[in-house]
Formats: C-alpha cells, structure tokens, sequence
C-alpha cells in the first residue's frame, strides 16, 4: 500500500513546522546535501538528517510518533540525542504555533480503547513493557535491579542513589520494625527486600509475571523469604489494612481516568494511623491536561495507557478522594536525568549481550531514544520526581 493522497501536502507542512521550529534553538541541524538550520553554533548539539524525504514523512503523518520512528529508522542520528533533545524539551509548550496547539484535538490520535486501565488493560499493558525481558533491564540497571529515578548525593554511584531512594520513600512511611507494609508495584523486589531488613512484614503485587518470578528469586537469596509475599495482582484487588503503603512510579501507568480509583484504594488499605509513601513522575499541570488524551511515540511503543500527573493533579486526587493528610514532599529531578543518563550508557555498553539474545538494531534504537527522550525532560525541567508523604489520620 502506497502513501496516503495527503501524505505530500503533510509532508510539506511538516517540514515548514520544523524550520519554524528550530530556527532559534541553540542546535545545529545538518540535511542530507549540507544545508544546515537551527541557530546554534560550534559545540552545540548536532543532529544530521541522513534522509530528510523520509523524516518529514513521518513528521507529517503523525508528529508525536513520527520523530521517534524516524530514530528508530536511522532517518536521523545525534552523538548525544539527550544533549538535542533538551531544547526541544525546554520549549515544548511553544514548538507548536497557539493556533495549532488549538486545534490539536481535532487530528491528533487518541490513545486506544484497549490500553485503559481497566484490568485486562493494565494486564496487558504491563506484560507488553515489563514482561519483555528480565535480560533487558538487567544489562542496564544497576545491582539493585531498581527502575526508578535515584536520589542522589555528591560522590554517589547508581546503586547508592537508589538505595537511598528506596530509604527515603520508606522514610516516608515510617517502616520499621514491625510494620505491616503493602507496596504496591514490586519492580524486581528491591524496595520489598529493604523493607523486610529493616524489620517490616511485606506484601508486595504486581501485574507482570517475569517481574514476580525474578523478585521472589531475589528476596529468597537475601534470606528473607519468611518476611515478603510476592503477589500476582492488580492494586484494585488488594484486601486487608497495612500500617504503611508505598509505590514507587507507578501511579504513570495508572491512566488519569483511573486515579481516584489509585488513591481510594490507598486510603481503603491503611490502618488509621497508617503512611503513605510515594513516588511520582510529575509534569506541568498545563501540559499534563493539554497532552492527556494524545497518543504518542512513548504510548506506542514503552508505556502504553500511561500519563504522568502533576502534582496538582496529585493534591486533588487526594483531597477528593481519600481523607489522607499530607506530610512532606521531595523532589530530584536533576537525579532522575543522571540516573537515565547512567542507563543509557550502560545499555549501550551491553548492547553486544543483547543482541546475542535476538534483539536487532531498530530495538537498540528505541530504547536509546526512549532513554534519551526521558533524560532530555528531566534536564530541561519538563518533567520532575517527588516523594509525597501522606497520613491516615484516626491512629494514636
């Protein structure tokens, strides 16, 4: 099947869009054939469009899929795409001519029926990200096996960060000796395994199977077996009261339809008394609601049915549905950019193992994009990471 009727004239339209774009940012922007835009000078961040036909192409069919097909394609290349990236990231809300962004809703895909939070859309949202290989995260995560911004202090490795990360959100919470703590989103069972060492019973639910396989061979080779149940779950499901709940980033896989269902289960699962710790990607409120409803490269193909919050969106949700107090808050966003950046290094490095096990360079392509996409957000301030602590008021 041959392109669209249209495909040309949105071609075109998205290649005016792009040279309007770019031409202030601080970038150097090099077309097959050497002509050159952008306003940036030597030592700025370079991007060379190898096949501009084919990169416009995908920009005018979708332009919120088609800039990170068109990496994945090889129809563009950077030496360092986070380094790039951060001016666009800087100037999101403004790319974008206002009387476009208007009219936005009208062209723009909306994300699939399908990828709802719903239980079978969770279910499968989290098999399609995290059940696609415990080998993949391993070759890029650190020994914590710990996917989450990392807190970090000067002199601090990756490891180091996260684990102080995983303290400081259980800080929040109060775990210690004692406490009956439910998290929920296990990851590969880091956080669970430090809760139990600091004396807490741990129940701990995920939706994806590897996950769970791989957690509970962790938590029994850290000899605390007796203390952590590794549950396949859905938060929704959850019964019982705990002393504490945590969660660490999974409140953007949730879908914004479904996050006072998120936050009244919290409140539905705690003892009065009872803390809450959490972790949360966050983004502006303006573009958080703008942005809610699009489909984009990152639905596509990392995180299908998500939507990072802001935090208002967070204090509302609490207020309107929970009787949670809040009691303190952090955030590290620079942290989480240096995290993604030591990911991104890693995964590259250990590029050679995976591809043994199959996977082919147009894969390599999307995860470095999606690293450095995410990197460039947090560098540029467009997106943040807090620890929000709340309260269960009633207790002694």
């Amino acid at each position: 099947m041959g392109p669209a009727p249209h495909a040309p004239v949105r071609a075109f339209a998205a290649e005016r869009l792009f040279r309007r774009a770019v031409r202030d940012l601080p970038v150097r922007i090099v077309l097959a054939g050497g002509e050159r835009l952008g306003a940036g000078g030597t030592g700025t961040p370079l991007m060379r469009v190898e096949r501009p036909d084919a990169f416009f192409h995908r920009l005018g069919a979708d332009a919120k899929i088609g800039f990170g097909e068109a990496y994945m394609a090889g129809d563009w290349s950077s030496p360092d795409p986070a380094a790039l990236l951060t001016p666009f990231a800087e100037r999101m809300s403004t790319l974008v001519p206002a009387p476009l962004q208007h009219a936005r809703h009208w062209v723009e895909r909306r994300q699939p029926a399908a990828e709802r939070g719903t239980r079978p859309g969770a279910r499968s949202n989290i098999a399609r990200h995290y059940d696609l290989s415990n080998d993949v995260f391993a070759a890029f995560l650190d020994e914590t096996m710990t996917y989450s911004g990392g807190w970090f202090f000067p002199g601090d490795d990756l490891a180091a960060a996260q684990r102080r990360k995983i303290d400081g959100v259980l800080d929040l919470a109060h775990v210690g000796s004692g406490t009956n703590l439910l998290e929920i989103g296990t990851g590969w069972g880091s956080l669970a395994i430090r809760a139990a060492e600091r004396g807490a019973v741990v129940t701990t639910v995920t939706l994806s199977a590897e996950q769970q396989r791989l957690a509970r061979e962790r938590v029994a080779a850290a000899g605390v077996s007796d203390r952590v149940d590794v549950l396949l779950c859905d938060y929704r499901d959850v019964t019982g009261r705990y002393d504490a709940v945590v969660s660490v980033e999974m409140i953007e896989a949730v879908g914004h339809e479904f996050w006072p269902t998120y936050f009244s289960a919290l409140d539905r699962l705690l003892v009065p008394g009872g803390r809450v710790g959490l972790q949360a990607i966050t983004m502006p409120h303006s573009r958080m609601r703008a942005t809610r409803n699009s489909y984009t490269w990152i639905h596509k193909y990392i995180f299908p049915g998500g939507l990072i919050p802001s935090v208002r969106a967070i204090d509302t949700a609490v207020t309107r549905c929970t009787g949670l107090v809040p009691t303190g808050r952090r955030f590290f966003g620079d942290g989480y950019a240096e995290t993604l950046r030591q990911w991104r290094e890693r995964f590259l490095r250990g590029w050679e193992e995976l591809a043994r096990l199959g996977f082919d360079e147009r894969f390599r392509r999307m995860w470095e994009f999606y690293l450095a996409y995410s990197e460039a957000g947090f560098r540029a301030g467009y997106l943040d990471v807090g620890q929000f602590g709340f309260l269960e008021p009633g207790g002694k």
